[in-house]
């Protein structure tokens, strides 16, 4: 599993190693962990007389590009660092110094020279601490950084994202690679700074020990969701594997039941129960439903619902929400929901909305939730008392957030699979049953959102190979997708 904590919880845990280590050994470390993965990038007997330029800030993390330039320079590169904050870490300019480096100041010297002529260029400009973007005196070289020929590797973070939220509020330096230190952070993660980062690398520098049992963000892997799948037992029946009911579809969008439906029987469910008016195109493609005219109440037994895919003007949220079993409520269901009718539920609810659906329940603009979507899972979710999975470029799931800000299910969950190709009409329908068939098999809402996020991105990679898919192609691929998340147990 891949954890991410925020710079306070980082900065703290840097502190406790540091009061126990001789004075500069933790940049050390850092600076020894970025200069191996340089030398990787550059390639096997590249380091000498390769050209490095080093944009160096004021804060630490210009020293750790400045001591791992030093790095570089002793095995034969030729290093050059162009100084854009009002001060340099003095320890780490002497080293590079020390070591054959050159220093220009963008002040006074023409910082576009190195970059030109660079074959990789290290981005410690800001790192963690920076806020709002790019200063206007650094866009420039950035800007010639990111259109030169040289791989862009940044230092902990591409400068000018914001590392606890993702956001990006003005330029930032887009990288290639991001040498990241101790752990992730949590703009490593999420979108939209996540797209600046490149591809990650982690480099230990002994904080594990002191980083709190908890963390801020964290991402499944392989492992982490195949222990968290439903395995039938030999004395298993339907009902022991959970029956799912769906509301859904409407004489518009009869599709989307069919979808919803699908994706619960792929996902597991032992039976599933179809309310709606889309009876007839459901029994059509799934003949194993178990279809009734309704009122929800008088449907049968079940372990979960879904309700909302498709289901336009249809009645059925208000009926689905007083049941006493776990609710996940998607697209039209989402329309007017109102918090207090979520929050007086007895059972566990689980809302499924995409960015603009998301904006409609905060008042807020779509706009407005796509740049800030860490915050925007967490309101959500303290705003309803349920779990939240939100949609979208990064897919993020939050449980019910208590009154410290925090999600009371831990750490908020990213989901690491996914292509763009899984933004078509009636992928979310797929989703929506998957989930609630993960949620009928007693799996909690915020393990049945993130295992049926991680199938649902993985099913879409597998059936897309690159070029295109449907929500029914994506459908299909979910059993391969299970079998290999579970190979390995």
């Amino acid at each position: 599993m891949r954890t991410a904590h925020r710079v306070e919880t980082v900065r703290a845990a840097e502190a406790a190693l540091m009061a126990r280590l001789p004075e500069g050994a933790l940049m050390q470390r850092a600076a020894a962990g970025l200069a191996a993965a340089c030398c990787s990038l550059l390639g096997k007997g590249r380091v000498y007389g390769a050209r490095v330029a080093l944009l160096v800030g004021s804060g630490d993390n210009g020293g750790d590009a400045l001591y791992a330039g030093a790095r570089l320079a002793r095995r034969g590169a030729g290093v050059t660092a162009v100084l854009l904050g009002d001060r340099a870490h003095e320890g780490g300019l002497g080293a590079l110094r020390a070591a054959g480096g050159r220093v220009v100041d963008s002040a006074h010297d023409d910082p576009f020279e190195p970059l030109a002529a660079a074959d990789l260029v290290l981005d410690g400009i800001t790192g963690i601490g920076g806020r709002g973007g790019l200063r206007p005196d650094a866009v420039p070289v950035a800007r010639a950084a990111r259109g030169s020929d040289a791989v862009v590797v940044a230092v902990d973070l591409p400068s000018g994202v914001d590392a606890d939220t993702g956001e990006v509020a003005g330029e930032a330096l887009r990288a290639d690679v991001t040498v990241t230190f101790g752990t992730y952070k949590p703009g490593l993660l999420v979108d939209p700074a996540r797209s600046y980062a490149g591809a990650l690398r982690l480099v230990d520098i002994g904080l594990g020990g002191e980083l709190p049992g908890v963390a801020d963000l964290e991402a499944l892997q392989h492992q982490d969701v195949a222990r968290l799948l439903p395995v039938p037992a030999a004395e298993s029946d339907k009902y022991r594997r959970g029956v799912l009911g769906v509301v859904a579809g409407s004489a518009r969008y009869p599709g989307a039941a069919v979808l919803a439906v699908e994706g619960a029987l792929r996902g597991g469910a032992g039976a599933v129960r179809y309310v709606g008016p889309a009876a007839d195109a459901v029994i059509a493609a799934h003949p194993e439903t178990l279809v009734h005219p309704g009122p929800p109440d008088r449907a049968g037994r079940v372990q979960a619902w879904v309700v909302g895919p498709g289901l336009g003007d249809e009645p059925g949220v208000a009926e689905v929400l007083a049941s006493d079993v776990p609710v996940l409520v998607d697209a039209d269901g989402l329309r007017g929901l109102d918090p207090a009718l979520v929050r007086a539920r007895s059972a566990p609810t689980l809302l499924t909305p995409h960015a603009g659906e998301a904006a409609a329940l905060l008042g807020a603009t779509r706009e407005e939730v796509e740049a800030g979507r860490l915050a925007a899972v967490r309101e959500l979710a303290a705003r309803f008392g349920a779990t939240v999975l939100l949609k979208g470029s990064t897919t993020l799931v939050c449980g019910p957030v208590t009154e410290d800000g925090r999600a009371a299910g831990g750490a908020v969950r990213v989901n690491p699979t996914g292509t763009g190709w899984l933004a078509t009409a009636g992928s979310g329908d797929v989703l929506s049953g998957l989930a609630g068939s993960l949620l009928a098999a007693g799996l909690r809402p915020v393990d049945a959102a993130s295992c049926a996020a991680y199938l649902h991105g993985l099913a879409a990679r597998r059936a897309s190979g690159g070029g295109p898919v449907t929500a029914g192609d994506v459908a299909g691929a979910l059993g391969g997708a299970w079998r290999d998340v579970t190979a390995g147990l």
